[in-house]
């Protein structure tokens, strides 16, 4: 019988995984696989993290870099290579989830609230990842 590879997660590179992480693991209510909780030792620097839903199904990891350059979209100077896409209900949502992502380090990249079929944001992750919160 054939059978396809399975998605375990996405990984994002970062120049500070426990950073990203904690963002990431903030903004969509995510948990630290066992072991890879923030430690008490002082200039503990993880090269890899790795966040699961409550059921313990692995969403995204987080890789260490030692250079990142942000996106210069919508310019095409450095591509967005790949981005996140999350979606909320209703655009009261929205804008409440732009609030939160705002006080977690995210940017604003790109405001199309005022489309009648799809609004979104997109923003720039503290790496500078872009993502997007849309009403679906």
């Amino acid at each position: 019988m054939f059978q396809y590879p399975e998605l375990l997660h996405t990984v994002i590179d970062t120049t500070d995984p426990r950073a990203l992480a904690e963002f990431y693991r903030q903004l969509l209510g995510l948990r630290y696989r066992a072991g890879d909780e923030p430690s008490e030792t002082p200039g503990s620097q993880p090269g890899w993290l790795v966040l699961e839903d409550a059921t313990g199904v692995r969403k995204l990891a987080f890789q260490r870099v030692d250079l990142l350059p942000r996106t210069t979209w919508p310019a095409h100077d450095i591509p967005m290579q790949m981005h996140l896409d999350f979606t909320v209900p209703n655009v009261e949502e929205l804008q409440r989830q732009r609030q939160r992502a705002e006080l977690l380090g995210a940017q604003v990249m790109f405001d199309r609230t005022d489309d009648a079929v799809e609004p979104l944001y997109v923003f720039a992750d503290p790496s500078g990842h872009p993502f997007c919160i849309f009403v679906a």
